[in-house]
């Protein structure tokens, strides 16, 4: 004769599955037996003047009026453009390495640093030259371009 399929764990977990069941049946008929009858103003949130949701509606004295016109959804238009950037600026060239292709200028004006690569080169340049130049924004800032020795 052969032996049963169901070993005693297996009869276990599936005792403990029905037992699960049934206690989940019992607290979904306990919540609509306690229940009030889910009415809309009990599901309403408020909001606020911090930006928290709240169950009590806000205090009218604390309401603020926000004019229409004033809020932006997009990014904001440029004004206007500088033109300095425009213009050639000049400057000295800090350090700059033939070998490897780029370096950095010093602007003359606003002692800011600006990488140049050797593609933005209209002549040769060495460290401590004098240069004009133009900028363009790379991937990591501002880079000189057209770069000339003066």
């Amino acid at each position: 004769m052969a032996k049963s399929q169901q070993t005693f764990s297996k009869s276990e977990k599936e005792k403990k599955r029905l037992k699960k069941r049934e206690e989940k049946q019992k607290k979904k008929a306990e919540r609509k037996a306690n229940s009030k009858g889910g009415k809309f103003e009990d599901m309403i949130a408020y909001v606020d003047e911090y930006g928290n949701l709240t169950d009590t509606p806000p205090d009218p004295s604390k309401k603020i009026e926000v004019d229409i016109e004033s809020i932006e959804i997009s990014i904001p238009k440029k004004e206007h453009i500088e033109e300095e950037e425009e213009a050639d600026k000049e400057g000295k060239v800090s350090f700059f390495d033939s070998s490897k292709g780029f370096g950095f200028i010093i602007d003359s004006t606003s002692q800011e640093k600006y990488f140049v690569h050797v593609s933005g080169l209209i002549d040769e340049i060495q460290e401590n030259d004098k240069v004009t130049f133009e900028l363009e924004k790379g991937m990591k800032g501002m880079n000189a371009v057209r770069v000339k020795k003066i």
